[in-house]
């Protein structure tokens, strides 16, 4: 299981002070020299956290050590003011894989998987649209069957599964909850190596619920950001980062 580790949270405490501290890069640096195997950013056209300029400098430096970059964004997100919009900034970042959410744009956080059917003309478009041809490509989808099918229809690489339902369970200690956040996720997991494709997970994942989410199958990257940046309050980053990679690779 790979880890991509988001830094959305960087560039948000970053922007509180209109200035280049914390350093985006800075934090890249030291969590790449510690193993990471990706670095993910989710630019929304308000700018509230990462820039379109953050994710190109990122998507460069990723390049610059042979390491994934996984750019996250609503594909029909259109330029407005300093935001660049995300197929240009797809053009212009060569990520190494593109995650699609249905997010909008006052959204807090994503929260729910791709409707199905939703705008499946343009999103097609979309993905066959030349600024995409050297990324994969990742669609966020509920952990339903359905939703699973619609991506491997639509002829996604990977899915990335919304674990926030599954988080939820673990937070509140529900035995019977898990079970069946479990239960769907395995299904997924399952019927996505049937269809040969990748499967990614995200959302509220953290220290205590990963060990939980290992054993519903393999899954090929988690991409987590918020519990990386508060267990970093606790831990210090760098140990933090150790604690989850210890996760992510233990078999």
């Amino acid at each position: 299981m790979d880890l991509s580790v988001n830094l959305n949270k960087i560039a948000l405490l970053r922007n509180s002070r209109g200035s280049n501290s914390p350093s985006l890069e800075a934090y890249a640096n030291q969590a790449i020299a510690l193993g990471i195997q990706g670095i993910t950013l989710h630019p929304r056209p308000d700018h509230r956290h990462a820039t379109s300029q953050d994710a190109l400098s990122i998507a460069a430096l990723c390049k610059g050590h042979s390491l994934e970059f996984n750019l996250e964004g609503n594909p029909f997100s259109c330029a407005k003011n300093s935001f660049m919009g995300f197929l240009e900034i797809c053009s212009e970042a060569q990520a190494e894989q593109v995650t699609l959410v249905p997010d909008t744009e006052g959204q807090v956080t994503s929260d729910s998987g791709w409707p199905l059917d939703y705008r499946s003309k343009e999103l097609q478009s979309f993905l066959r649209s030349g600024e995409l041809r050297k990324s994969r490509t990742s669609l966020f989808i509920d952990p339903d069957i359905k939703s699973l099918e619609y991506a491997a229809k639509m002829e996604f690489d990977r899915v990335e599964i919304y674990t926030g339902p599954f988080a939820l369970a673990c937070r509140q200690n529900n035995p019977q909850a898990i079970e069946s956040e479990c239960m769907s996720i395995r299904a997924v997991i399952k019927r996505a190596r049937e269809l040969g494709v990748g499967v990614n997970a995200g959302h509220d994942l953290n220290l205590d619920n990963m060990p939980i989410l290992k054993k519903c199958g393999l899954v090929d990257e988690v991409s987590i950001g918020h519990a990386i940046i508060t267990d970093a309050l606790k831990y210090g980053f760098e140990d933090t980062i150790i604690q989850y990679l210890r996760i992510t690779r233990e078999i």
